[in-house]
């Protein structure tokens, strides 16, 4: 693995813990040479980690759709991909994924990790699906999940699309110990 996509919130209102949790993964993925794609942003936990892996002298890919371009929300350091459209930029930053991390972010970030773990279900995406839960922050989203599970609306095995960690160098041991789900819609895993 040597592309990490990383999703995380635009907001400049957040804890200054959040945005440490955003430069401490950018060192930690920069310093093992990782390259990073991202959403594409040059405001909140978004910029914060563009401007940390370039002054980690690391690469980072913005992913960004053209009205967000338009509205100067680009990073002017970071290389650009524009695309058309949110769903173009989605894919785009998947598929140049090997693994993917949400931080802690918004609405757009929750959906972003769940599409991911929804593709890691249906064998669209290979790569692991990361929550770094900073101080709980997806605590209940990871409740949600695993209430699904309990539900019966998720297989009792599809507690494995998701990995939690909870500092930003253990990401490391997760994609060294990540093992790909097999054949994932088996007719086991869809009863």
């Amino acid at each position: 693995m040597k592309k990490v996509c990383v999703y995380c919130g635009s907001s400049k209102k957040v804890d200054e813990k959040y945005k440490e949790t955003a430069r401490e993964i950018a060192r930690v993925l920069v310093h093992n040479d990782f390259e990073v794609i991202y959403g594409g942003g040059s405001i909140g936990l978004m910029g914060t980690l563009a401007d940390t892996v370039l002054e980690e002298g690391g690469q980072i890919t913005g992913i960004i759709p053209g009205f967000m371009e338009e509205l100067e929300w680009a990073h002017k350091e970071a290389t650009m991909v524009n695309v058309a459209s949110m769903h173009e930029r989605k894919d785009m930053m998947m598929d140049m994924a090997d693994a993917v991390v949400a931080l802690a972010g918004g609405c757009g970030t929750f959906e972003e990790i769940l599409e991911a773990i929804t593709w890691r279900r249906l064998g669209l995406f290979k790569g692991p699906a990361i929550l770094l839960n900073t101080d709980g922050y997806y605590d209940h989203l990871i409740k949600q999940l695993k209430l699904s599970i309990e539900e019966k609306f998720m297989n009792d095995t599809h507690d494995n699309l998701w990995i939690e960690i909870k500092q930003p160098e253990e990401i490391l041991s997760a994609l060294k110990n990540y093992k790909e789900i097999d054949n994932p819609l088996d007719s086991a895993a869809v009863k």
